[in-house]
């Protein structure tokens, strides 16, 4: 594989993970006028989104067994057609219920892209490059909230908040054209392996027996759910207690979004000289630090709104360090179950964050303690978690070792 075909497989599978993003980032701007057209409150709006959560991590877990039965291409097809009508579905509601409705199918369709994105880069590249693999994918994702809440603020000023979902509707239309005409095949359909519910338990479970599985992917996913409390808490809390305008909460947005952005290219540096597993560690103790520092600044009143955005932009810079790092850990493990895995980990994600923006909304009091609180959690007990499993995996990897030595 050439350099430049290396970097284009790279872009597409990039792409592709961007859908979701875009569908989370987009309508956020669009709250309080989706809220007054709808009739409905913006804790209303927000279910919304915990439903396109609860939707991505149920989906994932469907497609997994899907990918490696069907191959990766069938199941995308499928699943993007699936989006795009549900987007459309979105554009034409009149009613919260089916506002809600049309996103849980959104995210039925639009999850294929996260779980079929993560197994590709397992198929198509060698192990020792996948973390820096996910990097690059990082990079490129990292793109979509720097841009899609600006994107959404504009759209819903000049031509409704209807518009953005016939905006993405047309994005992942191109999308699935890139995908059919460059994208490679990947791992190749699997006729041994069923589709009954049996087999595919049985599927999971041999993913769940990995202890490395097991502790990167509940450690990354608690701790990477952090975002979503800040994505479901920060509409309300910048244009409700801090009265800035659509366009104003997207250029925050975009700016905060190169917390992550810049740090994952710093992750390209580090792992010329640390191991994936350090790099978790330090990052999730310094996120369970920032967030300490963002709850007692928070209940103490020492946060104006700059005085905020910029310690939100302290703790986030963790993210594009957890994130790529805990899920080349999480997969590095598997190759015949690797679209299981991948769905398995997404999924954990995903129902972490949909926990998480749906306790924010629940907990919702007109200030912004609920959205920094949650981000403390989630970064203090992936720390938690990391912890144990680590443990757990050096005791597994003795008994491997003293069963090899017998």
């Amino acid at each position: 594989m050439s350099r430049r075909q290396h970097l284009f497989i790279i872009l597409i599978l990039g792409t592709l993970s961007t859908i979701s993003p875009f569908s989370i980032d987009m309508y956020l701007p669009a709250f309080p006028a989706i809220a007054r057209y709808l009739d409905t409150s913006i804790a209303q709006v927000q279910l919304s989104l915990t439903v396109y959560f609860i939707g991505i991590s149920v989906g994932q877990m469907l497609y997994g067994p899907l990918l490696d039965r069907f191959g990766r291409k069938k199941p995308l097809y499928v699943g993007l057609v699936l989006y795009c009508l549900a987007s459309l579905g979105c554009a034409l509601t009149t009613s919260i219920e089916t506002l809600i409705l049309m996103r849980l199918l959104q995210a039925l369709g639009g999850c294929v892209g996260l779980v079929a994105a993560q197994a590709l880069v397992r198929d198509l590249f060698p192990v020792g490059d996948i973390a820096k693999v996910f990097s690059l994918l990082t990079l490129v994702v990292a793109v979509s909230p720097m841009i899609a809440p600006t994107i959404g603020g504009y759209a819903t000023v000049a031509f409704g908040w209807h518009s953005i979902f016939i905006i993405l509707a047309g994005i992942t239309a191109l999308i699935l054209v890139a995908i059919y005409y460059a994208l490679p095949d990947g791992r190749q359909p699997d006729p041994s392996i069923s589709l009954r519910p049996r087999a595919v338990m049985g599927s999971f479970y041999t993913v769940l027996r990995e202890p490395q599985f097991l502790t990167y992917s509940l450690a990354g996913g608690i701790a990477t759910a952090a975002p979503f409390a800040y994505i479901a808490g920060s509409p309300d809390v910048f244009m409700n207690l801090y009265k800035v305008s659509e366009q104003q909460y997207g250029w925050i947005f975009a700016f905060l979004a190169i917390a992550i952005l810049a740090p994952n290219q710093l992750n390209h540096l580090l792992l010329k000289r640390y191991s994936s597993e350090q790099i978790v560690s330090t990052t999730l103790i310094y996120q369970s630090l920032i967030g300490l520092l963002l709850v007692l600044g928070t209940w103490a009143g020492w946060f104006g709104l700059y005085g905020l955005i910029m310690v939100l932009f302290l703790f986030l810079c963790g993210q594009g360090l957890t994130g790529p790092n805990s899920s080349a850990l999480s997969l590095a493990p598997f190759v015949k179950h690797g679209g299981s895995a991948a769905a398995l980990m997404g999924s954990f994600r995903m129902g972490f964050g949909a926990l998480v923006s749906g306790a924010v909304s629940v907990l919702h009091n007109h200030t912004a303690i609920p959205m920094v609180g949650m981000m403390l959690v989630c970064a203090a007990s992936g720390l938690v978690i990391l912890l144990i499993g680590q443990r757990a995996i050096q005791t597994h990897e003795a008994g491997q070792l003293e069963g090899v030595g017998k």
